[in-house]
């Protein structure tokens, strides 16, 4: 199955790990192709980044190009800013592009606990994995 891992790009190093997981599994894993200047980076020079990557290099569409043709999707959600199993902005987006091309969305943890966008998760029927990569078939 070809799977987009997506998440917090804090995170960036834990995705690469996913992504090399599940291809040890028979996957077809891919991260965005804009994910090597996070790595080793400390949170102020990943969000510096990140910033720039939105703004100067249409981060946004690069990872909707990369969905194309893909089965999957699984969503990093770790705890981020005290909030546990945080789904940033750009992560909810990739779960709504998921959800308009007919693919599987997988949350790596429980919905988070967020008013503002919980039940429109819920209503796309994610499969949550609890963090078993075995579970994506």
């Amino acid at each position: 199955m070809r799977i987009g891992i997506c998440g917090s790009m804090h995170y960036t190093e834990k995705m690469i790990e996913m992504r090399d997981a599940l291809n040890h599994l028979g996957h077809d894993a891919f991260v965005t192709n804009l994910a090597a200047p996070f790595v080793g980076k400390d949170d102020a020079e990943k969000e510096r980044i990140k910033i720039l990557q939105k703004n100067e290099q249409d981060a946004i569409r690069e990872f909707w190009d990369l969905m194309q043709g893909a089965d999957a999707i699984l969503i990093l959600n770790l705890e981020r800013k005290g909030i546990a199993n945080y789904i940033g902005g750009n992560a909810f987006l990739e779960i709504g592009f998921a959800h308009i091309l007919k693919q599987k969305i997988f949350l790596y943890n429980p919905i988070p606990d967020i008013d503002f966008y919980k039940s429109e998760i819920e209503a796309m029927q994610p499969t949550i994995i609890h963090g078993d990569l075995s579970l994506i078939h």
